[in-house]
């Protein structure tokens, strides 16, 4: 009785068993169906050049035209393979990990501990990371993007969440494209055309200038004052800060060390900001948090936003002004002062280019006096 894998129904008459009924798609090519007892079966190709035999598996393949998918797919894999793309099956997740290697053979190791620290948080051990790279799609990458947006908080919130949603997309279609470069995939349809968030990346408009940054801390309870000053003096992120403990504070060094989203940094400290540090620091064990709520609890973002929020009415502040603002008048600070965007990005725990990006404005305020000084003609 002739196999017939090529219709449902003759699929249906076949009996299970773990060898394949195979069927011949062009000279050395093979499509393969395994008949389960339950359930659909998995389709296979082969490829059989000489006494050389390859196999990839093709997976679940269901309706009318699986046969004819299947056959696509095995056309597709065996011209991917005499491109000289690997027959190795090679996970998003694996793509990720090398990207990183990469990165700190041939970049730096912030850029490598920054994508890592981003593929950490997003990547590994999520459902993406087990995705087969061959089969990635545009919507598994711009569900994994969505995802990352927080779409319930205030406008500033969902800005910065598209904003750093769009950072994390360039490093995976980063780690992607390498892959693709170093061969591992035949093209880049499942990531090409997935595209961030317009108009999120815009530069920081809320500034508090000294009046209104000591109206604040005034509007503040003691507890959430001691938050805001800190940030002020530091220019680190609120959750970095809000994490702290007794311990991460190095007096005798003058240092802070913080843990963010760009994985652990030392950060060194002002002589004012250390005299801070140490009183919060002074009658506290190790362990305890270095800036406590009022029940001795560290802080997060539930607990300071409509606090802080009342602070900013109290204040008489712009409406859209936020905890990260804090962040952002610091970082405006020390720009404008002259401190050397190196020094400042290694400081706030960011890159260069998003220093420059957003507050590089602010050093022609400190570099035209030292030009002026210069007589050229």
């Amino acid at each position: 009785m002739p196999i017939n894998i090529a219709s449902k129904s003759g699929r249906s008459a076949l009996l299970p068993r773990r060898e394949p009924y195979w069927a011949r798609v062009r000279a050395g090519l093979y499509v393969g169906y395994r008949k389960m007892k339950d359930g659909e079966g998995t389709w296979i190709a082969r490829l059989q050049e000489h006494n050389k035999k390859q196999y990839r598996s093709l997976g679940t393949i269901s309706g009318d035209k699986a046969f004819d998918k299947a056959s696509a797919a095995a056309i597709e894999w065996n011209d991917s393979l005499q491109q000289g793309i690997s027959n190795k099956v090679v996970f998003v997740e694996d793509v990720c990990r090398a990207y990183v290697e990469h990165l700190k053979m041939h970049n730096s190791i912030s850029s490598s501990n920054d994508a890592d620290g981003r593929f950490k948080r997003l990547v590994y051990g999520k459902r993406i990371a087990k995705v087969e790279l061959a089969k990635l799609t545009t919507a598994i990458v711009r569900r994994w993007l969505n995802d990352q947006v927080i779409t319930d908080q205030d406008e500033e919130t969902l800005r910065k969440s598209k904003d750093s949603a769009n950072r994390n997309l360039s490093s995976l279609k980063a780690a992607l494209n390498l892959a693709l470069s170093d061969r591992l995939v035949a093209h880049d349809a499942g990531w090409k055309t997935v595209t961030g968030f317009e108009d999120v990346g815009k530069r920081r408009s809320v500034y508090l200038d000294a009046k209104q940054r000591k109206d604040l801390i005034n509007a503040c309870p003691v507890d959430l004052r001691r938050l805001v000053q800190a940030m002020l003096l530091t220019a680190a992120r609120p959750g970095e800060l809000a994490a702290l403990m007794v311990s991460d504070f190095n007096k005798d060094q003058g240092t802070l060390d913080l843990s963010g989203k760009t994985g652990r940094r030392t950060a060194t400290i002002s002589t004012a900001a250390c005299k801070f540090f140490s009183n919060q620091a002074k009658e506290k064990s190790p362990t305890a948090p270095l800036l406590a709520r009022s029940d001795g609890k560290h802080w997060n973002k539930d607990a300071w936003k409509d606090i802080f929020k009342e602070a900013v009415v109290k204040a008489k502040l712009p409406a859209n002004t936020v905890m990260y603002t804090l962040r952002h008048v610091a970082i405006s600070e020390l720009i404008s002062g002259g401190m050397d965007s190196f020094i400042v990005a290694k400081l706030a725990g960011t890159s260069v280019a998003m220093i420059e990006k957003h507050y590089g404005h602010l050093r022609h305020q400190s570099t035209r006096p030292k030009l002026d000084k210069i007589k050229i003609i």
